[in-house]
């Protein structure tokens, strides 16, 4: 299937959209990520399975960052897919330094647009600048 116009569709795009949705998955079922993947008939991308991995061994550290960030805003609260973004956002910005900060956020932007809600692209694209500056130095 071709991909929408505008729409990036390289591989790591394809790694964090499939991240995404192993993660929101696990965060749905109340279920541990190794579970959801220990489930799956063949094992995702490698760049994927890294995020997925990374967010869970450093979300302690990545709940910090964000719940710091997102001022005015309980992790609990927020729609699962902008906490699932934001965490794996925040996990490449600390773990991946040859990522540019820019592709990281406009990525998780482009996914809020696309998978959460009217707002969240916006909301996303704040705590994520705020994250980056902490995280990176920027």
């Amino acid at each position: 299937m071709p991909a929408e116009a505008g729409v990036p569709a390289g591989p790591r795009h394809q790694a964090r959209e499939r991240a995404l949705g192993l993660l929101y998955e696990a965060e749905l079922k109340q279920v541990a990520v190794e579970e959801v993947l220990g489930g799956l008939a063949a094992q995702p991308d490698p760049y994927a399975l890294a995020l997925v991995r990374g967010v869970v061994a450093h979300q302690d550290r990545i709940d910090e960052l964000v719940g710091t960030a997102a001022r005015g805003w309980e992790l609990e609260r927020m729609p699962v897919v902008d906490r699932v973004l934001l965490r794996m956002a925040t996990y490449e910005l600390l773990a991946e330094p040859g990522v540019p900060v820019s592709v990281v956020i406009d990525e998780a932007v482009e996914l809020a647009g696309r998978y959460s809600t009217d707002d969240s692209g916006r909301f996303v694209n704040g705590v994520l600048a705020t994250v980056a500056a902490v995280a990176r130095g920027s």
